[in-house]
């Protein structure tokens, strides 16, 4: 995607951040050679949620008068492994974000797109959370396979996810910098958390309740990252479209609800213990609870 920025931004200008180590991997990663390739399988994304959609409801059905799988062992690879690349992904991306933010500031992390320009270890890791969210959708096989209850919000989570990332790297979304940084974040928590329940560690209520908390305020910052991008947009240049906003702002906003929708029934309803329990096992087996963007 070809934009423009304003001279007063002069990002061409702004310094990296001093990683103390860089792969080859990531020090040879150039952003532009993606952009195309990403964009001309934009439409495969539909494809791919449509397929996400019919593997689920007939795996669902096919499955409802036959034993469950356990899987525990495979679940607890999968979040392992899952918590690692987030982690691994936060650090490089939290970094990126710390170095725009103390020496740019706020409007520079929301409009100017130059982690993915001209870093090539933060744009590696965007484009890799990008991919991820395609192998994200495997959450719901554990899910089916092991017969646990498919709530709403996982597989509509899952499916806008997938949609918006694909669609924000390839518009070179400046945006994209809170976004990705913020999810890899909860996801670190969250997958973390996830496994250890798989490897039967008693964990106590309450971190279950800062995980969900987590994922409510990423809703919230979410919201307010898109306001300020369209503020910008009035005033001064910011790399990111309107249909791009309209569309994060809509996915934003349809998470907080629902994600609040669950914190009351789980935590602050007058439902008892085992239920609200069951509640919370059936949401974080969904992967759906904590989870987005």
């Amino acid at each position: 995607m070809d934009y423009k920025m304003k001279e007063n931004m002069s990002y061409m200008q702004m310094s990296l951040p001093n990683y103390s180590y860089v792969l080859n991997l990531e020090k040879n990663f150039i952003y532009w050679d993606t952009v195309t390739p990403m964009n001309d399988h934009l439409p495969y994304c539909l494809v791919y949620c449509a397929i996400y959609v019919i593997l689920v409801f007939s795996g669902k059905y096919y499955l409802s008068d036959k034993p469950k799988f356990d899987l525990r062992r495979w679940l607890t690879l999968w979040s392992l492994m899952l918590a690692t690349f987030s982690i691994l992904g936060f650090l490089r991306m939290g970094s990126e974000m710390f170095h725009t933010l103390s020496n740019y500031g706020f409007y520079y992390s929301v409009c100017v797109p130059n982690f993915l320009t001209r870093d090539p270890v933060a744009a590696f890791w965007t484009f890799s959370f990008t991919l991820s969210k395609v192998v994200e959708l495997g959450d719901t096989a554990f899910i089916v396979l092991r017969k646990q209850p498919l709530i709403f919000l996982h597989w509509y989570h899952h499916i806008t996810v997938l949609l918006y990332t694909w669609y924000s790297y390839a518009e070179t979304s400046a945006t994209g910098r809170w976004f990705t940084t913020m999810n890899l974040f909860v996801h670190s928590w969250m997958y973390s958390y996830y496994a250890l329940k798989a490897m039967r560690f008693s964990l106590p209520k309450w971190i279950a309740i800062t995980i969900t908390m987590l994922q409510l305020l990423q809703m919230v910052v979410g919201c307010v990252i898109v306001f300020a991008a369209y503020y910008y947009m009035q005033i001064n240049e910011c790399n990111v479209t309107l249909s791009n906003i309209k569309f994060s702002m809509l996915m934003y906003f349809s998470y907080f609800i629902l994600f609040a929708r669950f914190f009351q029934q789980a935590y602050l309803s007058n439902k008892s213990e085992d239920k609200a329990k069951k509640a919370y096992a059936n949401k974080t087996s969904s992967n759906g609870k904590v989870k987005i963007k």
